[in-house]
């Protein structure tokens, strides 16, 4: 065999040095904004205590089966999205190339969010935001253009830190897995807990806390005859772990032969739910306080979700409370330090995918991803605009771009190659605890099913309605378009022939002459 793909002596990738790096590095993975500024607020207005129950049921019957699923493919097929899912049939490359662009859609705009998280933990050393944070954020530190309009000039106080954090997670995805993204996570998520478990304590003592915590556990049990309400709880817990979109399926084939895939997927998705609850606790416990300080209710504090929560909300609790400039440098950096284990999640997959198809290394991925992602997240991110730009950009690519890929990714394992049937099989020959029967209907109907629909409402809502108050031509160029680029992309990646085929850092030379029977080689004809 002559061709490009088989004439190449095929590379070995790297690998974990062991499951309890696996088990970090998936955990922080799932551990990151959305925890912090998210699921607090998606609990609060959707039946406060009461919405444990949907949450829960969401991350046992779709949080963990598409864990498993995840797990499954990456560690059977052994290779980055592209490669895996043409393992299961030729089409399938497509589908592995739009999760590894969805992903690096969305790496580009998270690190904006990192860098306002950079900057402001340095701001609340002096509380630098003043009497006014909302004014302050948006005019003076992001000096935001109205939603109408596109600025290309420069943000100062975003751009450099913005920089200095693709400098910082470029740097770690160039050393490879095991020295670069293995060896961070070791360190910032162990920080990450400490520093979070810290600014929790603090919170817990503050003048109003117990008010925050009876306004967000206290179960209004009508919501949850409401589908929005069990819906808002799928769509948690979906983002919230970062299932069905390449992240978890690349960092399973990293593992060795012989791994607890059904455990660890357990452990990841429980310690991901039970960081949630304890961010929770923190950020209600610190509204009480603000509230108690206002004297005004719970219900009436604005802001309890999103940016606006951490970087306006917070600020004026950090600005109210005694010792807050601690405080707020245990919350931003713990912002910091989660978005940096998610964002190196978002990198790997797309620098596995190149380092898979061309056989490069990763510190050359790493270039050549870095430059491209870099310049973009600083024209589009670092500017005046920036803060428009990725509202329109991360509610596109997420309600309709990660979905999407999801759908068609689980579709994709019921119908064709192995299907389901082999990849439980496969799952229950390597792990303690076994997945039953009813996991193939729930994966291949089910939840596809549930997906479509939020997909579908999201669509129509924003056919009907448009996004906010932006121009129709802004949402179209900025929303659509990233989805469309995320689509292009992946057509044309597909279209270009493999270089070489991934082996196992692990294998034998036997497994790396003939491959696994659980694979099917790749020929001449195949690769092209």
């Amino acid at each position: 065999m002559s061709s490009s793909a088989s004439s190449s002596a095929p590379r070995a990738r790297d690998s974990w040095s062991g499951q309890t790096g696996f088990l970090l590095a998936a955990i922080g993975s799932a551990i990151g904004l959305g925890n912090i500024w998210r699921f607090p607020g998606v609990a609060y207005s959707n039946g406060g205590g009461a919405f444990l129950i949907p949450y829960l049921v969401a991350l046992v019957f779709v949080g963990i089966p598409m864990l498993w699923l995840d797990y499954a493919v990456g560690h059977k097929f052994r290779g980055s999205p592209p490669w895996a899912l043409r393992k299961i049939i030729g089409g399938g490359e497509f589908i592995g190339w739009f999760q590894t662009f969805v992903c690096f859609v969305i790496m580009v705009y998270y690190g904006a969010v990192l860098a306002w998280g950079v900057q402001y933990t340095i701001y609340s050393m002096n509380a630098a935001w003043g009497d006014d944070p909302t004014t302050f954020f948006t005019e003076t530190f992001l000096q935001v253009v109205p939603g109408d309009t596109f600025s290309w000039a420069p943000a100062w106080a975003v751009m450099i830190p913005l920089t200095l954090v693709w400098i910082l997670v470029l740097f770690v995805i160039g050393r490879g897995l095991s020295k670069g993204v293995e060896a961070a996570n070791k360190v910032f998520l162990p920080l990450l807990v400490i520093l979070f478990l810290a600014l929790v304590v603090r919170a817990l003592f503050l003048p109003g806390a117990t008010e925050g915590l009876n306004a967000f556990f206290t179960p209004n049990w009508a919501a949850l005859a409401d589908p929005k309400v069990w819906l808002a709880a799928f769509a948690q817990i979906f983002y919230s772990l970062s299932v069905g979109f390449g992240i978890m399926l690349t960092y399973a084939s990293y593992l060795q032969r012989r791994s607890n895939l059904t455990g660890t997927a357990l452990v990841a998705g429980f310690a991901n739910s039970s960081f949630e609850i304890l961010a929770g606790i923190g950020v209600f416990s610190a509204v009480g306080f603000m509230a108690h300080q206002g004297g005004v209710s719970v219900s009436e504090v604005e802001g309890l979700s999103g940016p606006i929560l951490s970087f306006v909300t917070f600020p004026k609790i950090i600005s109210m409370m005694p010792g807050g400039p601690i405080f707020g440098v245990l919350f931003f950096s713990s912002l910091v330090l989660a978005g940096v284990t998610s964002l190196l999640s978002l990198l790997q997959v797309v620098s596995g995918g190149l380092q898979d198809k061309f056989g490069w290394s990763p510190a050359r991925s790493a270039l050549v991803l870095g430059v491209p992602a870099t310049v973009i997240s600083l024209l589009l991110f670092g500017t005046r605009s920036g803060l428009n730009n990725l509202d329109i950009v991360d509610n596109f690519i997420n309600s309709i771009g990660v979905v999407s890929s999801a759908i068609m990714f689980a579709v994709l394992c019921a119908v064709a190659g192995p299907r389901l049937g082999v990849l439980r099989a496969h799952l229950n020959s390597v792990s303690s605890v076994k997945v039953p029967r009813a996991w193939e209907p729930l994966v291949g109907i089910v939840i596809p099913v549930v997906l479509f629909i939020m997909m579908a409402m999201s669509i129509v809502d924003l056919l009907t309605n448009g996004y906010g108050k932006y121009p129709s031509g802004y949402v179209l160029i900025f929303g659509w378009g990233s989805v469309a680029v995320a689509l292009i992309a992946s057509l044309v990646f597909t279209l270009i022939p493999w270089k070489h085929r991934p082996v196992d850092a692990r294998a034998t030379v036997a497994e790396i002459l003939d491959r696994d029977n659980d694979e099917t080689p790749v020929t001449e004809g195949d690769a092209q």
